[in-house]
């Protein structure tokens, strides 16, 4: 069992705050030899009672103790197993603490009856106290622990089901194309449709994972460019720029493919001389941030504004990567439409460099 040497400090030093509160009541009960004899007393008692229960709950098996990410699930025993290690605690803190506080100060004459009993009860009141403290704390604790990993396993979720849709989306639009294409050149179509097999095959039969390397990302769009090139032949070309510092570089599964989808279906195709296709991938001044974009020389960003939102199968290219951003990075990411000095629309994500 891994035992986190700032968790246990952090706990003692609670303890000792604790036994010199509680040694300001016993000086107020027992005034013979003043503050700092009680606090001996206190210190020893309650440090006792505290390590006891400290180390003693990591005899307990995890399942029956509360989940505390702080000790790899191993927090504060569950029902009955918490109240008896609590006793136990209580019990080897006076008689110990008591016998070794004596030793130091030299005491050998016994504490009358009366006096024993009313330090039990103090004893007994104290830790309980202190044990109901780390009690709720590792409640707390464990409470937090539950609700984070609900919301981790809520994102994936998410996150799988937005990727889910991608594969789908890119599917039928390709398969609307060689539809289109079967009645004009057949033997183009049957190598766009040779080209859709092999596409399918590195694609569907991938992994899984929310992000894989950058250098999968552009891969898929080489082939998927490819698949498209076949239909749009000398009307489309295309450019893909990546540094080989940047391959290994971790981004969500199929990020950039809807927006080269909506560069080619609404920037370059309603183009009688089509255009160009070009993605990039460069690391910020600080090198802390990917950015990425996908620029096309198609239809002006000014054309494509008033319909982005309203146009079949662009909006939801947009905003598949808007919800996949904002559910894997939050705030810390972003996604804009821009267009470059030249007038070409440009597609801009900056996100975390992972």
């Amino acid at each position: 069992m891994k035992i986190d040497g700032y968790d246990i400090l952090r706990h003692g030093l609670q303890v000792l705050a604790f036994c010199c509160v509680v040694a300001v009541f016993t000086t107020m009960i027992w005034s013979t030899g003043g503050y700092w004899r009680q606090l001996l007393y206190s210190v020893c008692i309650g440090g006792l009672t505290w390590l006891t229960i400290e180390f003693g709950r990591l005899l307990v098996p995890s399942e029956h103790c509360h989940r505390d990410p702080t000790r790899d699930g191993h927090g504060w025993p569950k029902g009955w197993r918490g109240l008896l290690l609590t006793a136990i605690g209580i019990a080897v803190g006076f008689l110990g603490g008591s016998w070794l506080a004596a030793r130091l100060l030299g005491e050998t004459t016994r504490m009358p009856t009366h006096d024993l009993r009313l330090a039990l009860l103090v004893t007994i009141a104290a830790g309980v106290t202190a044990s109901f403290y780390f009690h709720a704390r590792g409640r707390q604790a464990a409470l937090q622990a539950h609700i984070a990993a609900a919301e981790r396993d809520a994102a994936q979720a998410r996150l799988m089901l937005l990727q889910s849709q991608l594969k789908p989306h890119m599917l039928f639009n390709t398969l609307a194309n060689l539809r289109a294409l079967i009645s004009v050149d057949p033997a183009a179509a049957q190598q766009m449709l040779d080209c859709l097999v092999d596409y399918l095959r590195a694609t569907l039969g991938g992994s899984r994972a929310t992000l894989h390397p950058l250098a999968d990302e552009f891969a898929r769009l080489a082939d998927y460019l490819e698949l498209i090139a076949v239909r749009m032949g000398p009307r489309l070309t295309y450019r893909l720029d990546l540094p080989d510092a940047l391959r290994a570089a971790q981004v969500p599964t199929l990020l950039l493919q809807p927006l080269v989808e909506n560069a080619i279906r609404h920037g370059l195709e309603p183009q009688v001389a089509g255009g160009n296709v070009q993605v990039s991938a460069q690391a910020t001044a600080d090198g802390t941030r990917l950015a990425l974009q996908v620029r096309n020389s198609g239809a002006p960003l000014a054309a494509l504004l008033p319909h982005a939102d309203t146009a079949p199968g662009r909006s939801f290219g947009l905003t598949q990567v808007r919800e996949r951003l904002r559910t894997l990075y939050g705030d810390e990411a972003s996604f804009e439409l821009t267009s470059d000095d030249a007038g070409h629309t440009c597609a801009n994500i900056t996100l975390p460099l992972q």
